[in-house]
């Protein structure tokens, strides 16, 4: 069935345009990074409205907003929309924003038809999805999941030494409640753009996520010898070159795997314009449908650099930093995602996602489902990250039927 709320497109259009101008930056994005003030204003906002379409803020101790709006029956779990503001330096107007202004559209037409649902519908923010001034990403919902110790999360510190846990008091977002509270919620979904061009360059209006990537992240670390730029280059221990030499060795047998390898980070020493690098640090982020194959993959580039390693006279070492198993969305909730596109007459398809969000993590200790609208050339992290008003309502209504359809509309 079709629940006949007064969603509105334009207005979750015209909500995204507001938020995009907390942190708007000259190119068209945003930078609104996690703990600053720019995020304590865009968290300010979505109280005001939230609370004016009858939700109730509570503040766990990481940050995670939680704005629930009651059910009629106290004794069902609630039912989570959840998302984040934060974004990238050079972040889009619509990556995470969505799908958190999407959740508090349907809490606002909820509230102007007079509807009650049966169980609670929550609305979370989730703290530092981005991990971009805070590493690594998705500390919120990790830290709410068990993935993350709370203390560790609230001790990170950012390249100019400020804590996680001191810069959320500072701004005035650190609550009091157990963010272990938010693994007894019935029921998470996530609205988010694909951030990849395969919605788009099929004509689909969203995309039914399956299951996400295994990822593994590691350091590597190269260790050479500092030697004088005028030097005769034979017979050089040049880390940067061996660390370039293995960053194309790690291209090549990603693709030749079916995976997805990112060098991201690269940092030298003593980085001086006329001294060879004696030490490189780079960030290698790994990912594949399977976890065996992409273990056999760390040990392919493992095996490889070591040969780079004796003949460049380096050593090179592959520290673990980050894993993340495949982990598959609950088949109820992505069934009702289905049937409510099928419902409204959206198109769509099923697809995995290689990228982390906030329902992942949900995902290994709850129900969670995931849900994508299409963007312009799959381009996301980007100032240029655009969609369209059409994709965005599309993803707005089938949210909100799915949402509806797990909590209940209360009868009589």
């Amino acid at each position: 069935m079709t629940h006949n709320l007064p969603l509105s497109g334009a207005r979750l259009w015209d909500s995204l345009m507001e938020f995009a101008r907390i942190g708007a930056t000259p190119k068209g994005g945003c930078n609104r990074q996690t703990l600053t003030d720019l995020d304590a204003e865009a968290r300010a906002l979505l109280q005001r409205q939230a609370e004016a379409a009858g939700a109730r803020l509570t503040l766990d101790r990481v940050g995670n907003m939680m704005l629930t709006r009651p059910g009629r029956d106290p004794a069902r779990k609630p039912v989570a929309i959840g998302s984040h503001l934060d974004t990238q330096p050079t972040g889009g107007k619509f990556d995470g924003v969505l799908g958190v202004l999407a959740g508090l559209e349907i809490l606002r037409a909820l509230h102007e038809a007079g509807v009650q649902t049966e169980a609670p519908v929550m609305l979370i923010n989730w703290t530092n999805e981005e991990g971009a001034r805070f590493s690594p990403p998705m500390m919120g919902s990790g830290a709410a999941m068990g993935i993350f110790p709370e203390a560790e999360v609230l001790a990170k510190a950012d390249s100019a030494g400020a804590t996680f846990g001191a810069e959320l008091a500072r701004i005035g977002w650190q609550g009091d409640a157990d963010p272990a509270a938010l693994r007894d919620l019935g029921a998470c979904f996530e609205l988010h753009i694909e951030q990849g061009p395969l919605l788009e360059r099929e004509g689909m209006e969203v995309g039914i996520v399956t299951h996400a990537l295994a990822q593994h992240w590691f350091d590597v670390h190269v260790t050479g010898e500092d030697a004088h730029g005028g030097s005769a280059m034979a017979g050089r221990r040049d880390a940067l070159m061996a660390a370039a030499e293995c960053a194309t060795m790690i291209e090549r047998e990603a693709l030749a795997a079916g995976a997805r390898a990112t060098v991201g980070r690269m940092t030298l020493h003593p980085d001086s314009r006329n001294v060879v690098p004696g030490r490189v640090w780079f960030s290698l982020d790994t990912r594949h449908d399977h976890e065996d194959q992409l273990a056999e993959l760390a040990a392919r580039l493992r095996a490889e650099a070591t040969g780079i390693a004796a003949r460049r006279g380096v050593a090179i070492a592959f520290e673990d930093f980050w894993i993340s198993p495949a982990t598959p969305f609950d088949p109820a909730l992505v069934g009702r995602l289905r049937e409510a596109a099928r419902t409204r007459g959206i198109r769509h398809r099923d697809m995995p996602t290689a990228i982390g969000h906030d329902a992942v993590y949900v995902a290994r200790r709850l129900p969670a489902a995931l849900l994508f609208v299409p963007c312009h050339g799959g381009i996301s992290h980007n100032e240029a990250e655009s969609i369209t008003p059409q994709w965005a309502e599309a993803g707005l209504l089938v949210l909100a039927e799915a949402v509806l359809a797990e909590a209940g509309i209360a009868r009589g």
